[in-house]
């Protein structure tokens, strides 16, 4: 007899296959490095603020803000509130001994909504003399992209009995798109250590009986906008920072009884009784059973952060039992051990 619910047949193909998979995924923690490096030397860190208009800039400065839906001062109050973030998030990095925001160095401001030429090298060293820092995180450019568009609508509104009826309106959708480049100038090894653009949009909307008051209904735009730059510049400082993040494995659970105990204990968060189970299999006559177990040893080593030992399993598994999966996961192991490498030499500093 054939199914008449298409979907069900569906869905009761999809629970045989999942049934029926020889892997289950995990998730564990791993730390990777910094993405930015700096020179062993550099405890002290310099600010500035190059996206504020020069004296030069202020026609172009104006009809942008001529553009901007709300308020005069938002591209400036923006790039403020991110490098004011930016100074509070390195203040507490322990590497750091000193934040400083420079300002009153107007020859450094541009203005521009891209990325202005680098500062030279005697300029960075001259700002890092006369301020007492040792490296310099620029905010290079920073800018508030605006699109406007409306359409007509409904919206409820009370008639003289106070009875709310639907009647014709405007809907206003203030479409801002939030931009923002930084660099770190690394005046020990004469280097631009970083340069990274943020592109973050944030979507106002308000309805009223014609467009003015349809804008009047938009709430919270600037907020939004502030909000956004903060966060920019909390990132920005965990540039410098090691970080955590999850990754997916899969590991095997077909093969014998003992993987599928072994499956249990793991799921019951019993990882070394999994592996006891996983040892016994590794001599196990059946090849493909044997290369699925060194397999899930390298997966336990990992875990347990013995990165070489996991390697030395996953490549018995390939190279002996020819299990192909193991093969690039190898290779994932050994990139692991590069970054470790790289983690260790960033926290000896």
């Amino acid at each position: 007899m054939t199914s008449r619910n298409p979907i069900a047949a569906i869905a009761l193909l999809a629970l045989l296959f999942v049934g029926c998979s020889a892997t289950n995924n995990l998730t564990m923690s791993a730390v990777e490095p910094a993405p930015v490096t700096l020179s062993k030397d550099v405890t002290r860190i310099g600010i500035i603020n190059r996206s504020l208009p020069a004296e030069g800039n202020k026609i172009a400065d104006q009809v942008d803000k001529l553009l901007s839906a709300e308020g005069l001062h938002l591209d400036e109050e923006g790039s403020k509130a991110a490098v004011l973030s930016l100074k509070e998030n390195l203040e507490q990095n322990r590497n750091l001994q000193e934040v400083v925001i420079i300002e009153n160095e107007s020859r450094l401001q541009k203005g521009l909504s891209v990325f202005p030429a680098p500062l030279d090298w005697a300029e960075i060293e001259s700002l890092c003399e006369q301020y007492k820092v040792d490296a310099i995180f620029s905010l290079a450019f920073y800018d508030t992209d605006t699109k406007v568009t409306y359409k007509m609508t409904t919206m409820q509104l009370p008639n003289d009995l106070g009875i709310k009826a639907s009647v014709p309106a405007h809907e206003l959708t203030l479409n801002t798109l939030v931009k923002n480049g930084w660099r770190i100038y690394d005046p020990y090894s004469r280097r631009i250590a970083d340069e990274l653009v943020y592109n973050d949009p944030v979507v106002s909307v308000g309805k009223g009986i014609n467009p003015v008051k349809a804008y009047e209904a938009i709430m919270g735009r600037k907020e939004a906008v502030l909000g956004t730059s903060t966060y920019m510049g909390k990132d920005y400082a965990q540039r410098i920072l090691p970080y955590k993040h999850r990754v997916n494995r899969d590991y095997f659970v077909r093969g014998t009884d003992n993987f599928k105990m072994a499956q249990r204990r793991a799921q019951a968060g019993d990882w070394e009784g999994a592996a006891e189970l996983w040892q016994l299999e590794t001599s196990n006559k059946d090849r493909k059973v044997a290369g699925r177990a060194c397999y899930n040893m390298a997966i336990s080593n990992e875990i347990n952060g013995d990165l070489e030992s996991a390697i030395q399993w996953a490549s018995k598994s390939y190279t002996d039992y020819e299990i192909n999966d193991a093969l690039s996961y190898l290779n994932t192991l050994k990139y692991r051990v590069r970054q470790q490498e790289n983690l260790n030499r960033q926290l000896s500093k």
